[in-house]
């Protein structure tokens, strides 16, 4: 499967409205019509994985948007603004971004993207 075809599939759940799979070096590679992403902003979230903290009072940007963090694991981080948010995945190679809006459970789109954090970790990413 290409790697567009991963987000076509988080895509087709109707639990994810846009989303990312980029390398830890910050480069993209696959992502959603119009979903923009920078390299600055990929690297906070990669710091976010290292140190929760450092994210904490900055927030974590996507799309140029302000996050808050709300919840951060070893390999996922939890983030919102208002009744819409993201959740993040980390496996050894790559950073797996969903988005929600309103109207999508937060678990629902965690869900979603956890299992394709599972489906790469088992596929050797």
């Amino acid at each position: 499967m290409s790697w567009q075809g991963y987000i076509d599939n988080l895509l087709s759940s109707g639990n994810v409205v846009a989303a990312a799979i980029a390398g830890h070096d910050g480069s993209v590679w696959a992502k959603s019509d119009g979903f923009q992403i920078s390299p600055a902003e990929l690297n906070t979230i990669t710091s976010a994985f290292n140190d929760p903290s450092s994210c904490q009072a900055s927030g974590v940007l996507i799309n140029s948007v302000k996050h808050f963090l709300v919840k951060a694991e070893s390999d996922t981080l939890n983030i919102k603004k208002g009744n819409c948010g993201a959740c993040i995945c980390k496996t050894a190679q790559t950073i797996i971004i969903g988005t929600y809006e309103d109207g999508i459970q937060p678990g629902n789109c965690n869900t979603a993207v956890s299992k394709m954090m599972d489906h790469l970790r088992n596929s050797g990413f």
